[in-house]
C-alpha cells in the first residue's frame, strides 16, 4: 500500500512539473510574439524538447503503475486522468512552440493597435487564469475551482469570434496589414484551442475527483 501511494506521489509531482512548465512556454511565446523577441522565442523553441521528454517519462512512469500495482477506483481514475492532462498539456506546448516559430520564421512585427483591437491580451490572461484554475484544482484535488474554468472558455470563444470581425475592419481601413492580420488570428485561434484543452483537463480533474464524466454532456 505504501509503494502505491509513494509512486502516485511521484506522478502526481510531475503531473505538477508539466503543468509548470507548460505554463512558462505559453508566457514565454506570448512575450516573444508581442514584443517580437526572438531571442525568446528560441528559448521556447529549445525548451521543447524538455516538454517532450516530460511527455513521455509521465507516460511510461503511468504503463509502470498500471502493470505493477492494478489500480482500481481512485488510483485506476487518478492514472487515467494524468494521461489525458499530460497528452493536453503536451498540445498546450506545441501552440507555444507554434506561436514562437512564428517570431523566428516570419520576421514581422505586429501593430500594438492590432493587438488592441482584437483585445489579444485579454484573451491571454483569460488563457492564464484558466491555466491557474486548473493547476490549483489539480494540486488541491478541487473541483469548484476547476468548473470556473468552464466560464472563463466562453469568454475566449466570444472574443475568438469577435477577432474575425474585427480584424476585417482593420483591414479594410488599411489593407497593407493584411499579412499581419492573418498573423494575429492565427495566434488568437491557437489561444481558442489552448482554452478547449484546458477545459478538458478541468474535466479530467473532475473525473478523477467525483468520478464524473462531463465529456459530451452538452451534446447529449
Amino acid at each position: 500500500m505504501q509503494n502505491v501511494i509513494y509512486h502516485r506521489e511521484i506522478l502526481n509531482q510531475s503531473g505538477m512539473d508539466m503543468l509548470s512548465l507548460c505554463k512558462g512556454q505559453l508566457e514565454k511565446a506570448k512575450d516573444s510574439f508581442v514584443n517580437h523577441d526572438s531571442d525568446l522565442a528560441e528559448e521556447v523553441i529549445r525548451t521543447e524538447t524538455r516538454v517532450n521528454a516530460l511527455d513521455l517519462k509521465i507516460e511510461k512512469d503511468c504503463e509502470k503503475f498500471i502493470a505493477l500495482y492494478t489500480p482500481v477506483a481512485i488510483d485506476l481514475r487518478f492514472v487515467i486522468a494524468l494521461l489525458k492532462i499530460n497528452s493536453e498539456l503536451e498540445r498546450i506546448a506545441d501552440h507555444a512552440y507554434s506561436i514562437s516559430k512564428y517570431v523566428i520564421d516570419i520576421d514581422t512585427v505586429i501593430p500594438p493597435h492590432l493587438l488592441k483591437a482584437t483585445q489579444f491580451d485579454k484573451m491571454f490572461e483569460t488563457v492564464m487564469f484558466m491555466l491557474d484554475d486548473v493547476t490549483e484544482a489539480y494540486e488541491n484535488k478541487n473541483v469548484k475551482i476547476a468548473r470556473k474554468v468552464f466560464k472563463k472558455d466562453r469568454i475566449l470563444d466570444e472574443l475568438n469570434i469577435k477577432s474575425f470581425t474585427v480584424l476585417e475592419e482593420e483591414i479594410k481601413k488599411d489593407n497593407e496589414i493584411i499579412a499581419e492580420a492573418l498573423i494575429i488570428f492565427s495566434v488568437v485561434k491557437k489561444l481558442e484551442r489552448v482554452g478547449d484543452l484546458i477545459k478538458n483537463i478541468a474535466e479530467d480533474i473532475i473525473f478523477y475527483v467525483d468520478a464524473e464524466v462531463l465529456k459530451h454532456q452538452k451534446k447529449k
